[in-house]
């Protein structure tokens, strides 16, 4: 899809113990969710330098002179410093600007096929830049896994820290608000999970965009997306994997739906 789009992206960097591997491109989400189960050692992730998107953006501005980079909320990574550091080393004559995009996983995703979208007819830097900075608040995020121990070990629980503690064995669900992760709703079972996760949906008027996600339950994303398919058409929604990246803060079973708004 990147590939259609003419969209470039830049893999964050998983690392387990001595060992670096580029997200989806060294690792696959496969290989990755086996070896984050089996592994004693908790893998960690880490940005990019900046030097990589002084590279990509001066490679690219051989064929445009306005790039747009659309990044993970600058809560959870550094990536968007990296990003805008990167900027500030290209030499070219070219017209960049990097956006936090607020969001993650399919919230950022959803931003970029609109992004994208919008160049291929021919709209401007500035008036993509209006345009995803206006939707930034109508994206919205939620994610269903069984655990939120690796959200703490990795240190991006945020306001979701309020889950914790609880005696009963919870299918917590949280939301990506103002670039951080909060606390929306606690399951009492994965059925349940998936029911908070419909509901979710079916609370929108009207839908731009959808994306769901799974990391290693296809089955569960298909019954998910046959629940939502009255709501939302299944042709027009994006399916997707939950990257190493953030599988390793979310764990193996997540599910996740993120939606674009449409204006009222």
């Amino acid at each position: 899809m990147a590939q259609e789009l003419g969209v470039s992206v830049v893999p964050l960097l998983v690392h387990f113990g001595t060992e670096t591997y580029r997200d989806g491109v060294d690792i696959n989400t496969e290989d990755f969710y086996r070896r984050l189960t089996e592994s004693k050692v908790l893998p960690t992730t880490s940005a990019p330098g900046p030097g990589v998107f002084a590279e990509l953006f001066t490679s690219l501005a051989r064929e445009t002179d306005e790039i747009l980079a659309i990044m993970l909320s600058e809560k959870y990574s550094a990536i968007h410093e990296s990003a805008c550091q990167g900027k500030d080393m290209v030499k070219a004559n070219c017209r960049i600007e990097v956006i936090d995009s607020m969001s993650a996983i399919g919230g950022e995703m959803l931003l970029v096929i609109s992004a994208a979208k919008a160049a291929q007819k021919g709209a401007n830097l500035k008036q993509i830049s209006d345009m995803v900075k206006k939707a930034i608040p109508r994206t919205h995020v939620r994610m269903s896994f069984d655990t939120l121990e690796y959200l703490k070990r990795g240190g991006r629980i945020g306001k979701a820290q309020a889950l914790l503690g609880s005696l009963l064995k919870i299918n917590p669900i949280v939301n990506i608000k103002d670039g951080e992760t909060f606390p929306y709703g606690r399951a009492r079972s994965r059925a349940q999970a998936m029911d908070f996760l419909v509901n979710f949906v079916k609370g929108f008027l009207k839908i731009e965009g959808l994306v769901i996600e799974d990391a290693t339950t296809p089955d569960e994303l298909e019954m998910l997306a046959e629940r939502i398919g009255n709501t939302f058409p299944k042709e027009r929604t994006y399916r997707s994997k939950v990257s190493p990246v953030v599988g390793t803060h979310v764990g193996p079973n997540v599910l996740a739906i993120s939606v674009l708004e449409a204006e009222q």
